[in-house]
């Protein structure tokens, strides 16, 4: 891949690594905030009669926003949170790629910046009909880019032995999943439909002009120079990028998919209310942001494989004792908070791979291409859990699919892709560029 050093900017970086981090990771936790406001709503829109008390339900029903006062099936809910999942996961193939062209510097306040007209658009009127709602998701998606963005930014400001350490950091800013949990529901209830969407919004802009002030990418930053087609067809076709994609849509997407999902199964197989549900879900997401960059810290010591291996059993046995529906009051709680490590772990080991087997002029373009599968690995649970519980009441296949998944991805672990990072690692930085 051809590609020339960076010309530098007319202002140098303010700060150095640690502050451009920073800078990085709060951005990501703003635009995941906004990528996840719908999906504490799911279960205030979309009450079970058959589930909640006649009293609950009929209080519920006050809190539809739509014109036609109807609630949604379990099947609209899932499909209404998983929109932006799927959008977002998918732009983050050409965002990657336009950030190895342009720089997290121009792109992280741009994708900010734009993020806010979807969060006003559903704060302020789409909430009204859920077609529009659908429509406006698929924009709210944007936010969901930002991760890479913010992979190849933070990937280029620190040597290959803290990279899994760096982009694990910033990786926690998906806890601002955890933020929507547990503001959104609340704030919607006390305050009206609009005001965690403008709060939100507002935060988007203040953010945007703070990153376009303070960030600055990595000096000798190197620009590709070929057309993004071509580099995106070569990013795809090299062995580290399918593999990670693999493990990325277990790890990440199994996150993903429970963070958006969680309300709707503990509303329906636990009979929790929303806001129950939704800081249940909360606990879950912060397990995993806490867990990410320790992940990527033990591959950093350890190696990717052996951790990203230990974390891949342990969501299998999960995920095998969560399809009997265990009492949250018993062992239920540890299960699910368990497997919540274990999926977080796995998504900062295997940037922590990506970095140790990848050209640092590639990290974008991968990181794109990885991300996507992440996200999508997160689309598509919810909509099979959510037919499934619709046509048989229980949600104990779709746990022992998840269950096989990740045995299968254990199995790829310890076979195709260790071979590949043995290979990759053994290669010169400077050589691979």
């Amino acid at each position: 891949m051809t590609a020339t050093p960076a010309a530098q900017s007319v202002r140098p970086p303010r700060g150095g690594p640690w502050l451009q981090l920073v800078v990085a990771t709060i951005g990501f936790a703003l635009n995941f905030w906004a990528w996840a406001l719908i999906s504490p709503l799911g279960p205030l829109f979309s009450p079970d009669k058959t589930v909640l008390k006649p009293e609950a339900y009929e209080k519920q029903l006050s809190f539809l926003p739509f014109s036609d006062g109807q609630p949604l099936s379990a099947s609209q809910a899932s499909l209404m949170v998983a929109v932006p999942v799927v959008v977002g996961s998918l732009g983050r193939v050409p965002v990657g790629a336009l950030t190895d062209r342009f720089g997290g510097r121009i792109m992280f306040p741009l994708v900010s910046a734009v993020t806010i007209v979807p969060v006003l658009v559903i704060g302020l009127w789409a909430q009204n009909s859920y077609a529009a709602l659908l429509v406006s998701g698929i924009f709210l998606g944007i936010g969901g880019t930002s991760f890479a963005v913010g992979v190849p930014f933070v990937n280029g400001w620190f040597p290959p032995e803290k990279r899994g350490m760096a982009t694990g950091i910033f990786g926690a800013g998906m806890g601002g999943t955890a933020i929507s949990a547990l503001t959104t529901v609340s704030l919607f209830k006390a305050h009206g439909k609009s005001v965690p969407f403008v709060i939100v919004a507002v935060a988007l802009a203040v953010y945007a002009v703070i990153a376009w002030l303070l960030m600055g990418d990595a000096p000798g930053r190197v620009i590709p120079t070929t057309p993004l087609a071509q580099r995106l067809l070569a990013n795809a076709k090299l062995p580290i990028t399918w593999q990670s994609c693999v493990l990325y849509s277990v790890g990440f997407g199994g996150y993903v998919a429970f963070s958006v999902f969680l309300p709707l199964y503990l509303t329906n197989a636990y009979a929790l209310t929303a806001a129950d549900a939704a800081n249940k879900m909360a606990g879950f997401v912060v397990i995993a942001v806490i867990m990410r960059p320790v992940g990527g810290t033990l591959a950093d010591k350890l190696g990717s494989v052996p951790v990203l291996a230990t974390c891949f059993t342990f969501v299998a046995i999960c995920a095998a004792i969560a399809s009997g529906e265990p009492p949250l009051r018993g062992y239920g709680t540890p299960v699910f908070l368990v497997m919540a490590a274990a999926l977080g772990a796995a998504s900062g080991a295997t940037f922590a791979l990506i970095a140790e087997a990848t050209d640092p002029a590639r990290v974008g373009g991968v990181t794109g291409l990885v991300g996507a599968a992440g996200g999508l690995g997160g689309f598509v649970p919810p909509l099979v859990m959510a037919y499934i519980y619709n046509e048989t009441k229980s949600y104990a296949i779709g746990m022992w699919l998840l269950a096989i998944c990740a045995a299968l991805t254990l199995v790829l672990t310890l076979t195709v892709v260790r071979r590949t990072a043995r290979h990759e690692s053994s290669i010169p930085e400077e050589v691979q560029a």
